[in-house]
């Protein structure tokens, strides 16, 4: 798995999103616009300079995760968390 770069933000592939999640790839993009799925892009600095994470939180029926990648700067995944969370608020 690798994650695009895009200026101030970056981009998954919805399969892989999907995977992490535990949901078909053809639903993120619909759960998305629901706001069932929100994000957060945030940019290392200090000793995480050269990096970047992103943060998803999925509004589930079984409950809420929230998924966490943190990349190296060309996209390259290093870590990878899933865990059980309250969901994000949208105003967040």
């Amino acid at each position: 798995m690798k994650v695009m770069r895009d200026g101030d933000g970056a981009t998954i592939d919805a399969a892989d999103l999907g995977s992490l999640l535990d949901m078909p790839a053809a639903d993120v993009a619909a759960a998305m616009r629901a706001g069932d799925i929100t994000s957060q892009f945030e940019t290392g600095t200090d000793e995480d300079a050269g990096t970047f994470r992103l943060t998803f939180w999925h509004r589930a029926p079984g409950g809420a995760r929230r998924v966490r990648l943190t990349c190296a700067d060309d996209g390259t995944v290093l870590k990878t968390s899933r865990t059980a969370a309250a969901p994000r608020k949208p105003e967040e």
